[in-house]
């Protein structure tokens, strides 16, 4: 049956970024569909979200990191293997924005996004892609962003990184599709997340952005789940390299 198809009892999942906003919803998603957890973030957050997956019947392992720090990543996924046997799914949802004008944006700022949103979503793709494709299972979801596909204002940096995790995703789906590994990526929309918070506290510019929202809503957490449980899922076995908006039809307008 269909329905079948989404359920992910047994599977392993890792979450980066899972203490609060979009990871703790896509987290909770997943436990929801039946999957047990590993979840990654720095924030003291981290305990919280643990605590509500175990609500759920779930296994949860939380694991307190600094992803920037790329040296680290290999030796934190062979513990996650150790701890765990196995990773089933991947979700690269940690990542930070800098706000300026491109004549004021910082070098330091530019690296930290881009060390952060690129480089450790690199870096643990492949460590966790060794163990899929030894497995000749796995998926990999990638969040990436409306501005992956247009330029955005004041945002240089996490502009160039969306690109790149866009790019990325179909560059690691073309190698890995033959090896039975679905590389895939979300493209959420305007979320109502800590990423978010100085635009909306801008009185204007959030009713300038809601009114050009299809839906007339911004997104929150909850409404990545059934995307991440989809791609998660056997139900998205014929999906390689996608890019999906879940933007309230923004994109569409």
């Amino acid at each position: 049956m269909i329905l079948d198809q989404f359920r992910l009892d047994g599977k392993r999942a890792v979450v980066t970024g899972a203490s609060a906003g979009l990871g703790k919803g896509m987290a909770l998603g997943l436990a929801e569909a039946g999957a047990d957890l590993v979840i990654i973030a720095r924030s003291s957050l981290l305990g919280q979200t643990k605590s509500d997956i175990e609500k759920l019947g779930r296994k949860c392992l939380a694991i307190p990191a600094d992803l920037a720090d790329g040296d680290k990543i290999p030796g934190l996924v062979q513990r996650i293997l150790k701890e765990t046997g196995k990773i089933d799914i991947l979700v690269n949802n940690a990542g930070i924005v800098r706000r300026a004008p491109a004549v004021d944006h910082s070098l330091e700022d530019w690296d930290e996004v881009m060390n952060l949103n690129v480089r450790s979503m690199f870096l643990l793709s492949r460590e966790v892609g060794r163990q899929m494709i030894a497995n000749r299972s796995g998926k990999i979801i990638n969040i990436a962003s409306m501005l992956s596909f247009s330029g955005g204002i004041t945002v240089p940096s996490y502009s160039a990184s969306k690109g790149a995790v866009g790019q990325l995703t179909k560059a690691l789906a073309n190698e890995w599709a033959s090896r039975g590994i679905n590389v895939n990526a979300i493209a959420p929309g305007y979320m109502e997340t800590d990423n978010t918070d100085a635009l909306r506290k801008n009185a204007k510019r959030c009713e300038e952005i809601t009114a050009r929202i299809p839906c007339g809503r911004w997104g929150k957490p909850e409404d990545m789940k059934g995307a991440v449980v989809f791609l998660a899922s056997e139900a998205s076995a014929y999906l390689h390299g996608q890019i999906l908006l879940v933007d309230g039809g923004w994109m569409a307008r």
